[in-house]
């Protein structure tokens, strides 16, 4: 998926900007919610994403790692945030009952995201 947005981003000769979300997997009203990667693991997915892009000759123009209770939700409100014109992302392999089940992060940023969305595989 990276590398698909750092191919993007030299062809238009667009900015790029490196997101993270993690996002809450449980949550309860007695405590605080449950993330999908600790701190430390998405800061270090973030770091490695972004010396990849600055490896490729590219600099990104913004690296964050960011919280929110559905990662489809936290990516959908920086693109709002930055005035993203297009979003890069990622698809898992699941079918059958699981994406029945779990739906389709990716279709779900494509259904709600107030800019193009380019699902890499």
């Amino acid at each position: 998926m990276l590398t698909s947005a750092m191919e993007l981003a030299t062809k238009f000769s667009a900015d790029l900007s490196v997101v993270v979300v993690s996002a809450a997997i449980w949550r309860s009203p007695r405590g605080p919610h449950a993330l999908n990667w600790a701190a430390s693991e998405a800061h270090a997915i973030l770091d490695d994403g972004s010396e990849r892009v600055t490896g490729s000759g590219q600099k990104p123009v913004n690296a964050a790692v960011f919280v929110a209770r559905e990662a489809s939700t936290g990516i959908i409100d920086h693109a709002l945030q930055d005035g993203f014109d297009a979003i890069v992302i990622g698809t898992g392999d699941k079918r059958g009952l699981s994406r029945l089940f779990l739906g389709s992060f990716a279709v779900d940023v494509a259904n709600r995201a107030p800019c193009t969305v380019i699902i890499a595989r």
